[in-house]
């Protein structure tokens, strides 16, 4: 990956619904040349997808808290059921496993207090494998950099 594959990625965390004519034109390269190397970091994996970001609180989920998730065993088998789990899950927005105690980060969006209590009580508590949920609530996000902005 070069320089122009990384101007390419940047470009498109801006606004991934840019033409490739106006992400050529950005990146200085042919259309051919800027589509050639764009389907070559869609093929090997360097982009992923593409998505819109929505604001939560226009959609009534507005709610945010982070649930830190304790495992009672680290094998890979109760791991493996644990993050199956996890998944059938709506309003988990972002699971990641840490190294350490907590072994897990969950972001959870709800509509309210109410609403994440019951998803606390009827569908965490309950997920398998569980020792110990610990929860903090999000008063508001601050900062959220792109992956390719984050080294300014």
């Amino acid at each position: 990956m070069d320089k122009v594959d990384r101007k390419i990625l940047s470009l498109l965390e801006d606004d991934g619904r840019m033409t490739i004519t106006t992400l050529a034109d950005e990146a200085r390269l042919s259309i051919s040349a800027c589509h050639r190397r764009l389907k070559d970091l869609e093929r090997t994996g360097v982009i992923t997808g593409y998505s819109a970001t929505i604001n939560p609180e226009a959609i009534g989920r507005g709610f945010q808290a982070i649930v830190f998730v304790t495992m009672r065993d680290g094998n890979g088998r109760a791991i493996r059921q644990f993050e199956e789990a996890l998944d059938t899950i709506p309003e988990v927005l972002e699971a990641d496993r840490l190294l350490g105690d907590p072994d897990f980060l969950l972001r959870v969006s709800t509509t309210d207090l109410n609403a994440f209590q019951k998803l606390y009580d009827d569908h965490l508590t309950a997920l398998p494998g569980v020792l110990k949920l610990s929860t903090t609530l999000v008063m508001k996000p601050v900062v959220r950099h792109p992956l390719m902005q984050s080294g300014r």
